[in-house]
């Protein structure tokens, strides 16, 4: 029988094989669906499909810089045996290669292009291959790619792929030290995960959310103060929050004299440079993923009716 586009399609999305092993397995078996599924299991191409609803919250997170631009992929495994694996490894390496050079904007579009290591394979196929290989779910999670047009971009990888940071600055010198500058930068944002690079980037909206927060705080605390002192309290506790969040007015942990920004202004004045930290990305493993906890005696139990 004529095998349709829409049955490679329905094909593919039962089994994340790729398209033209599903037109291959659907003539093979006749255009019979469940045939051609058991076609694909048996050729090892739909080894994915049982895998798919599994919890993949381990992995790594990888960059890579590139002249001025640089990319930040984070990929998820099953467990973190995987995340060590040699073969997942040089599978995020190629991933993240191919992410810094992609006209991408979004994880659709890098899924669907063409795979650089073998143009003949979707990202989507290669990736469906490796699950079948490694035995795990795996999962491009996100990327993000950024360009440093008036200065530099560095990054930083903590723990192994645990943590990993791009910053990016306009500057009119690079040379060493101040690369190693927003070295330490970046090993800042990992320690201390901030949310903004500075104030400016924080919205009124949020500012007048926490000054409700806190003023019910305060008022709770302090009720018998007047209106002027909690407002006063109200000012100091958001500042020390700013101090916090924000990237460059929080202390430096590598000299607690300093902010961030002071200590940025130190080296750009040693080396008569002007530098200005315009952006960071900051990745973490599996945040805000659940996590699955492993109960041995619970599975044993229910494997036994218990």
């Amino acid at each position: 029988m004529a095998i349709t586009a829409g049955m490679v399609k329905e094909l593919r999305e039962m089994t994340g094989a790729g398209m033209m092993d599903c037109k291959k397995a659907l003539s093979e078996t006749n255009g019979d669906m469940d045939a051609a599924v058991e076609f694909l299991r048996k050729n090892g191409q739909a080894k994915a499909e049982k895998k798919a609803g599994r919890i993949a919250a381990e992995g790594i997170v990888k960059t890579v810089v590139k002249d001025n631009k640089a990319a930040i992929v984070e990929v998820n495994s099953e467990t973190d045996f995987v995340a060590k694996n040699d073969e997942f490894q040089g599978f995020v390496e190629t991933v993240v290669n191919q992410i810094v050079d992609s006209e991408a904007a979004d994880m659709d579009a890098f899924m669907a292009e063409a795979w650089a290591a073998d143009t003949t394979k979707t990202v989507k196929d290669a990736l469906v291959e490796k699950i079948a290989v490694i035995g795990e779910n795996l999962n491009i999670r996100r990327f993000e790619k950024v360009a440093a047009d008036n200065g530099c971009v560095v990054s930083y990888i903590h723990g192994g792929g645990r943590i990993g940071v791009l910053v990016v600055a306009d500057t009119d010198v690079v040379n060493d030290d101040i690369k190693a500058c927003l070295k330490n930068v970046a090993m800042q944002v990992a320690a201390m995960s901030p949310k903004y690079v500075s104030r400016d980037e924080v919205s009124q909206e949020y500012m007048e959310h926490e000054k409700e927060i806190l003023l019910a705080q305060a008022k709770k605390e302090n009720p018998e103060k007047p209106e002027n002192i909690i407002e006063k309290m109200i000012i100091g506790r958001l500042n020390k929050e700013m101090k916090e969040i924000c990237l460059l007015d929080q202390v430096y942990v590598q000299d607690s004299d300093l902010t961030v920004a002071k200590y940025v202004d130190k080296v750009a004045k040693e080396n008569n440079a002007n530098v200005t930290v315009k952006k960071f990305v900051r990745f973490e493993t599996g945040e805000g993923l659940e996590k699955k906890v492993d109960d041995f005696a619970a599975e044993v139990a229910a494997q036994a009716g218990m």
